[in-house]
């Protein structure tokens, strides 16, 4: 995220001592990816943020998948993951549910009303999309807000834990990727500034303002990393003799924001546009579209819903997060719903819904959208919630009993 920004207490000039009040030095990190090559961040400890005094294994949440074969498209019902009050004991971090994944992407679901234990991952970048509910989100950087409809996007090895806040469950949709995640770089000039063309903007962001100052001792740090385990992950509890949330003041362009999705501006023309205009972030293998209430194609003979279309090189997951997705209509799909169309299966509109959407000129849809260009598997939260029936809704019956 190339987009410089400062917070709290930092030297003149970057590598040099930097001392507290009373003469000591503060220990400065730098935190970049791609080795020093790409964005990064200098943090100043007040502790020694190398220092240790335990690890030992985290049994990661299962992370086991089972391929999509047969092949056929999949409707997932996600709130039926976590029914009754079992989200009241749940956190946002041990309590995921794996919906689906390959090898540059998992997509899990959550229902949390307790505080998370501090926790990094060490494997890529994650993306939260919170569906309903809010939190403060306590990093190494200082606190986020979240709300309904933010994007909460953490860099790969930022320390951080989610306080759920209110009454209301916190309804989170996690995108864990083993890369980077960036805005698309077609809205970005060559120096990394939003261009005008892009349906958001630098103003759209929501970062830090202030540092995190926590004391403690030996804080646990629930800690996901590369290893042997499924989907190559494995998991440790580090232990660190003082508090991470130490920092007294850091800058660079690599940090967490937030963006919300009411703030993204559509794209639409005289037909109907394709997808990529509903982009809003990249990552290795997979991009992350959203829908948004929008009007819609103004050509007087203009069919609102999409055409239909075979995914050649994609794997595409629509998650339904409000109001009545039109070319859905019929599937048995609503809010909470995810749709898998796999590589393979040319998909499009319900029956009727071509005929029901000519004329209309507004849409009133929000719905998340990853396309992964790798096929991806079921997890166990996936296999538990699928409907069984989503597939045979265009023709209307089913494989005949074998």
């Amino acid at each position: 995220m190339a987009y410089y920004r400062a917070v709290g207490d930092v030297p003149p000039k970057r590598h040099t001592q930097h001392r507290r009040s009373d003469g000591g030095l503060y220990a400065e990190e730098l935190m970049g990816e791609e080795g020093f090559s790409s964005d990064s961040a200098l943090l100043y400890h007040r502790g020694n943020p190398s220092a240790i005094v335990d690890s030992r294994p985290w049994d990661l949440p299962d992370l086991t998948t089972v391929p999509n074969h047969p092949l056929k498209p999949r409707h997932l019902r996600l709130h039926d993951l976590f029914p009754g009050e079992e989200w009241k004991a749940a956190d946002v971090v041990t309590g995921r549910r794996l919906v689906l994944g390959n090898a540059d992407v998992r997509i899990s679901y959550v229902v949390a009303g307790e505080a998370s234990p501090h926790y990094r991952n060490a494997v890529g970048d994650e993306c939260v999309y919170v569906e309903s509910g809010a939190a403060v989100v306590e990093t190494v950087f200082g606190p986020l807000a979240a709300r309904q409809g933010d994007y909460v996007v953490l860099p790969r090895a930022t320390v951080h834990r989610w306080l759920p806040s209110g009454e209301e469950p916190l309804r989170a949709y996690v995108i864990e990727a083993n890369s980077h995640i960036t805005p698309p770089k077609r809205y970005l000039s060559r120096y990394g500034q939003f261009l005008e063309h892009a349906p958001y903007c630098e103003r759209d962001l929501t970062a830090p303002s202030e540092p995190a100052l926590v004391d403690g001792r030996d804080v646990e740090v629930w800690t996901k990393h590369r290893g042997r385990g499924p989907a190559g992950l494995a998991g440790s509890v580090v232990v660190y003799p003082t508090h991470p949330f130490d920092v007294v003041g850091w800058d660079g362009c690599l940090y967490p924001y937030t963006f919300n999705v009411a703030d993204f501006e559509p794209i639409t023309g005289r037909v109907h546009q394709p997808p990529p205009v509903h982009q809003v972030f990249e990552a290795g293998n997979f991009v992350i579209c959203n829908f948004v209430p929008r009007k819609v194609d103004y050509h007087p003979l203009a069919v609102p819903v999409p055409y239909y279309h075979s995914n050649v090189d994609s794997d595409e997951v629509m998650f339904y997060c409000g109001g009545d997705y039109e070319a859905r209509q019929g599937s048995g799909i609503t809010p909470g719903s995810i749709s898998l169309h796999p590589g393979g299966h040319s998909h499009g509109p319900q029956p009727g819904a071509v005929e029901r959407s000519l004329g209309k000129d507004y849409f009133d849809e929000l719905a998340v959208m990853v396309d992964t260009f790798r096929p991806l598997d079921l997890g166990e939260g996936g296999v538990a919630c699928d409907d069984g029936a989503y597939a045979w809704t265009w023709s209307g019956r089913g494989p005949e009993p074998r």
